[in-house]
């Protein structure tokens, strides 16, 4: 028990974020939970649980046990997983318990340094930002009260329990197993030490699947990397992809929300092209009638497919939050956004990188093709969509410098292109639409020290200097 550190603590677009032993410290987990604590007390029937859990980052669960115990000394009761659990996981316990919420520690796919907390709220999904707020005033109102709170590491008087047999019971009637089980498909999937084993794994392996699966040990360091499903962190997966002649990759980062796909040549699959593919199964194999919701940096493909088939498009600021809400506002039949989150109608409104993961297998399985053959004949019926991300680290100066000109001095033409839309957003993200039908955004990260900027044209030509016009944003 300690006097409270007067950290700036915020929620980004996926919680709050710090470095471990600076700003993540025990004594400010302890202020988060206890704001949390008031929060739920305040707007929920206390007579409802709570979840915690964690993922397997160094002392996340030790922090869990800190968040339970405040909670727990708040009259609040407690539904505690007794390992590791995916972000996913942790949500589906929300619904099924009918319980006020959810905290999670994790920092999600972000470098080892990094520890978080995530919450969410009783429709399962992430806390909208009305809530985070005044979750955000709570947390200064105690610090500036200096006050004392009082938590230990113990389990007395903490529920702890099996998260994974009600997931995966509900996760085999959403795929279909039977087509993946008679494909008999050769996978290699990689944990990136993260959640996911026990879950994607196990659900392969009763399906007769048996996947070379790699990184599925707990190391609290991620083998020196991030826990990130990206093309720079699946080089070892392209590796054995290739050695083992496999049909496809799967990956999920370290708290399993996300997902990274190889082909079977080993090359990795962009989100913006995984996420049609994956839209395209759905509106064929699946009797849910809604449209799809997207992030604001998704790709436009998508809207292209769903005008097409009769559907709307529900356009979101960047964060599931945003998507998870509005799919269950909606009744869309996919919610997405182009770092890597997706989930469907009657799931969880959260990201779920096992969901998406079984379910690029079973659309291997249904097709037996490559993903890239698959995405040449969307194009052919959609047309050819060039998007790219760059994810570029800046001073704090030099971001602060970017973000003013772009807020004082609006463009008028971005590559050579005269600007049809400019648009300031919240949190100073940027929108640039194009005369020619191409778009171009830029936001700082809400968990991470970068900015980033997104580009994407039907005109292959425009591509590249629409990057180099992004890059020369940077300097």
């Amino acid at each position: 028990m300690n006097t409270c550190e007067k950290t700036k603590i915020s929620f980004g677009t996926s919680g709050w974020r710090g470095i471990i032993s600076d700003d993540f410290t025990s004594d400010n987990v302890a202020i988060v939970a206890q704001a949390i604590a008031n929060y739920f007390k305040r707007t929920e029937d206390t007579k409802k649980s709570f979840v915690i859990g964690y993922d397997t980052r160094f002392m996340s669960d030790r922090f869990a046990l800190i968040c339970a115990n405040v909670l727990k000394n708040n009259g609040i009761s407690v539904l505690f997983t007794e390992r590791d659990a995916p972000t996913p996981v942790i949500a589906f316990q929300i619904l099924k318990n009918k319980a006020m919420g959810s905290i999670n520690i994790t920092a999600s796919h972000n470098p080892p340094a990094y520890n978080g907390i995530k919450v969410n709220t009783s429709y399962g999904g992430p806390a909208p930002a009305e809530v985070t707020k005044e979750i955000e005033k709570e947390i200064k109102r105690l610090q500036d009260e200096n006050a004392v709170i009082k938590y230990s590491t113990d389990k007395e008087g903490i529920k702890t329990f099996d998260a994974a047999p009600a997931y995966l019971k509900r996760i085999t009637e959403l795929i279909d197993f039977k087509a993946i089980k008679k494909s008999k498909i050769k996978i290699a999937m990689d944990c990136l030490y993260g959640t996911s084993r026990g879950y994607l794994d196990f659900l392969l392996e009763e399906a007769g699947i048996k996947p070379i699966v790699l990184h599925d040990s707990i190391n609290p360091d991620f083998g020196g990397s991030s826990p990130c499903p990206s093309a720079e962190c699946l080089c070892e997966l392209k590796k054995t992809i290739l050695k083992n002649h496999a049909n496809i990759g799967l990956a999920t980062d370290g708290d399993a929300d996300r997902f990274g796909i190889l082909d079977k040549d080993g090359s990795f699959m962009s989100p913006n092209h995984i996420l049609p593919l994956m839209f395209e199964h759905l509106l064929k194999t699946r009797k849910q009638k809604g449209g799809i919701v997207r992030s604001i940096t998704t790709s436009h493909l998508l809207d292209a497919m769903a005008e097409k088939a009769g559907r709307e498009v529900y356009e979101v600021p960047v964060g599931f939050k945003y998507v998870g809400s509005a799919l269950t506002e909606k009744g869309a039949l996919m919610g997405c956004e182009e770092s890597g989150g997706m989930t469907i109608y009657g799931h969880v409104p959260e990201k779920d990188g096992i969901l998406a993961c079984l379910l690029m297998t079973e659309i291997a399985a249904y097709n037996k093709k490559p993903f890239k053959v698959l995405l040449s004949e969307l194009e052919k019926k959609y047309g050819k969509y060039f998007s790219k991300r760059l994810d570029i680290g800046l001073k704090q100066e030099n971001k602060e410098k970017l973000l003013e000109d772009l807020r004082n001095n609006p463009m008028k033409t971005f590559a050579g292109v005269e600007v049809s839309k400019y648009e300031i957003l919240p949190g100073d993200n940027f929108k640039i639409e194009l005369t020619d039908g191409g778009w171009a955004m830029i936001r700082p990260s809400g968990t991470e020290p970068i900015v980033r900027g997104y580009i994407e044209t039907t005109v292959a030509k425009k591509f590249t200097a629409m990057e180099k016009a992004m890059r020369e944003l940077f300097v």
